[in-house]
């Protein structure tokens, strides 16, 4: 029997294709639905995750620029108390934060690397203006360093207002607000994007009750990210307790830091003290055997002289002998106060090859004979402005140097030329004519770490004991004092060549002052003159009563300054006074005012034996001031000197009145 296909049995079958489509229908979009779930909540998920990240990285960059703003302003506090008490401990303190500083300039650079390019360009300006503080810090520590404090410390109340600090505070707070507004951007641009995945679910969910099985995927769905949620308010908290153990962390660890700078700072004191007694000690026997030989002439010429008095022709020889080892003596206290900052730093115009030629003897016995000394002058005949005892000192610590460098043996050559510099070329040297000094030699160089950190107070790669780190920092305040630059050049094995540049000086060199001994004789005073000697040591005071008598003048002695006003009171035709500047009860300085004071026409010089009393200090004021010991011939010229200068002030006063 065959059935026919009837219209019903054909619509049943129909149905039955249909329900089958409809049903793959149905489970193709319940998997669609499930897929678009399973994706919505993948990129809300990444979107959380990157906030969380981007908070904790803001978070991470706003407490490294508030820990550079508090270590730049310990700094520059550390600084203030420095210039105020000159205290060396607390200038190794400033050094030490300002240099902490910069390493948290560079962290704070790592850190923002990965942000956008204008948080790079305020970390670069950033950098810019801490060096450019560094630099105006760094002259105010070394004029703290050279006992400058006043002009120290007018250097500091200028610098607080100075345009790199401003520059700083203005970039850290940009660097906060920018890092601010660019998590508030991320943020609001993370949730933007979790509010469309939000929105596509939403969508998902209505079709979803639609079909069984889109419904409970996305119920289930719901549930799963209703935990996610949970977990990651979890791990929020999570992470908030961990940036606080951070914090406690590093203040702890900032506490025991601060203690053990203070134990080094007092170790480092100790130390220092013990290179300075080692220092002195070296000094001291240089300095006696020199004495020893110079006294040797003198006491054997005056020996010799005794012996011969009955021939006046031998024993002027043996007195002039005697009397050349006692000038050496002079010359050689007064080069030494020069070095020591004791005696006056005058800026005159050099030459620089004439003063290396002068230094050489003084190179030869202080580098000893394994040293081989070259000079190089290539013959520009260029002159520069600096001081005289600053340039040699400068030039005497860079052979050092080079010698301890080359282990004792080795060549030296200083070679003398000249350069013309474009704007910027070297350093902060402005265009125009320089003056070049180098100083090379055959040492083991220095590697780029060091090389970095030469120019640092108190930092130094010699032994303990061997050296103090104030060389370089000397030389390089002294070379930005005289406007211009200083570079070392230096490779690991093949030695170092350090290159001052100095601006040139069109004017004409200054000789060496001539020595006093045998400098010409002044003409002799028109008529005798009574004169006050106020000097404390019996034996000054006398050789400088039996000078004045040798000269026909009427010296009066006065042993105690207190008593010189009544001296004078006494002895009314006196007309000059010769005080020495330190003495017992009352300073020189303080008896001459009274004297001017009540005896406003009275003539006045200073004798002293120690340069320090009298250089810089306005209480010497525009008097002439002979340094001891003097010879009878610079006595001579004083007291026309300051006569000569004490008429022209009667005559400008008549001629006033």
């Amino acid at each position: 029997m065959i059935e026919t296909a009837t219209p019903e049995t054909m619509g049943g079958a129909k149905d039955a294709r249909m329900r089958v489509r409809l049903l793959f229908a149905v489970a193709a979009l319940g998997a669609i639905v499930l897929v678009g779930l399973i994706l919505t909540m993948s990129e809300a998920n990444r979107q959380r995750d990157r906030a969380l990240v981007l908070q904790t990285h803001s978070s991470q960059v706003t407490l490294l620029a508030r820990t550079l703003s508090a270590t730049t302003a310990r700094a520059e506090a550390s600084l203030g108390r420095y210039v105020i008490s000159a205290d060396n401990r607390l200038g190794v303190r400033y050094s030490d934060l300002w240099r902490r500083a910069g390493d948290q300039i560079d962290q704070l650079d790592k850190v923002t690397y990965a942000d956008s390019p204008e948080q790079r360009d305020r970390i670069d300006a950033l950098r810019r203006a801490y060096r450019q503080r560094s630099a105006e810090l760094s002259l105010i520590a070394l004029s703290t360093r050279y006992k400058k404090n006043d002009q120290a410390l007018a250097r500091y109340y200028q610098a607080r207002e100075s345009k790199p600090l401003l520059e700083i505070n203005a970039l850290l707070d940009d660097i906060i607000d920018a890092e601010r507004a660019l998590l508030t951007d991320r943020t609001n641009e993370a949730l933007q994007s979790v509010k469309r995945s939000t929105d596509a679910a939403l969508v998902l969910v209505a079709f979803g009750v639609m079909i069984v099985l889109g419904a409970i995927a996305l119920g289930w769905t719901t549930v799963q990210a209703l935990g996610q949620r949970g977990q990651a308010r979890a791990e929020a908290d999570s992470e908030r307790e961990r940036a606080f153990e951070l914090e406690r962390a590093v203040a702890q660890a900032t506490a025991e830091l601060k203690q053990q700078a203070i134990e080094r700072i007092a170790t480092e004191g100790k130390l220092r003290q013990v290179q300075k007694m080692e220092v002195v000690g070296q000094l001291t026997g240089g300095i006696a055997h020199d004495f020893n030989n110079m006294l040797a002439v003198v006491l054997g010429g005056l020996e010799l002289a005794r012996r011969n008095i009955a021939n006046p022709t031998a024993a002027l020889r043996n007195i002039d002998n005697a009397t050349e080892g006692a000038n050496r003596a002079v010359a050689l206290t007064r080069q030494l106060l020069a070095f020591s900052r004791a005696d006056a730093l005058q800026p005159a115009a050099l030459d620089t090859g004439d003063l290396i030629q002068g230094m050489s003897d003084l190179f030869d016995r202080t580098l000893g004979d394994a040293i081989i000394v070259t000079t190089v002058d290539e013959g520009l005949d260029w002159r520069i402005w600096a001081d005289r005892h600053q340039l040699e000192n400068a030039l005497l610590n860079l052979a050092v140097n080079a010698r301890d460098a080359m282990e004792g043996r080795g060549t030296l050559t200083i070679t003398t030329s000249g350069q013309r510099l474009a704007g910027g070329e070297i350093g902060n040297c402005p265009a125009g004519d320089y003056v070049t000094i180098a100083v090379t030699d055959t040492g083991c160089g220095m590697a780029p770490d060091v090389l970095e950190r030469v120019f640092e107070p108190f930092f130094t790669t010699k032994p303990v004991g061997k050296g103090t780190g104030l060389g370089l920092s000397q030389i390089f305040g002294f070379v930005r004092q005289s406007d211009g630059e200083i570079v070392i050049r230096s490779e690991t094995g093949s030695g170092t060549t350090v290159t001052l540049y100095l601006p040139r000086h069109t004017g004409e060199a200054v000789a060496q002052p001539a020595d006093e001994a045998h400098a010409p004789p002044v003409s002799p005073t028109l008529h005798r003159l009574a004169i006050l000697v106020v000097e404390d040591e019996p034996r000054v005071l006398a050789a400088t009563i039996a000078a004045l008598e040798a000269l026909g003048h009427h010296p009066i002695g006065c042993g105690d300054p207190c008593d010189a006003l009544d001296l004078i009171a006494a002895n009314p035709g006196i007309s000059l006074v010769i005080s020495d500047v330190l003495m017992p009860n009352q300073t020189g300085p303080e008896l001459v005012a009274q004297i001017v004071a009540k005896h406003p026409k009275m003539a006045v010089f200073f004798v002293t034996g120690f340069a320090g009393e009298a250089d810089g200090s306005a209480e010497i004021g525009d008097h002439i001031v002979l340094r001891k010991p003097f010879t009878i011939t610079a006595l001579e010229r004083a007291i026309a000197t300051t006569m000569a200068a004490q008429s022209d002030v009667g005559q400008r006063r008549s001629a006033a009145a």
